[in-house]
């Protein structure tokens, strides 16, 4: 149906299609919360790993250059 140039059914689609993908993100999301705390259950740090996946999804030299500037500040604040 198109009211003032809003194709209703059209929009109803992209709609539907977007509230499947949350439910679907939702659900990778609960996931990934069971794999964390699977991995606590045995001995491993949740908040370390959570880091260890982001440094992962950085590229090498990003990643090098933002551990050269957080060394500069904590020496700067005396904590290093």
């Amino acid at each position: 149906m198109d009211t003032n140039g809003v194709d209703g059914g059209h929009l109803t689609a992209f709609i539907e299609r977007i509230e499947k993908l949350e439910e679907e993100k939702k659900a990778i999301a609960d996931d990934i919360k069971d794999v964390y705390a699977e991995a606590k259950g045995t001995g491993f740090d949740p908040k370390v790993m959570r880091k260890i996946v982001s440094l992962r999804k950085q590229d090498k030299h990003k990643r090098q250059e933002e551990e050269e500037i957080l060394g500069l500040y904590l020496a700067a604040l005396g904590m290093e």
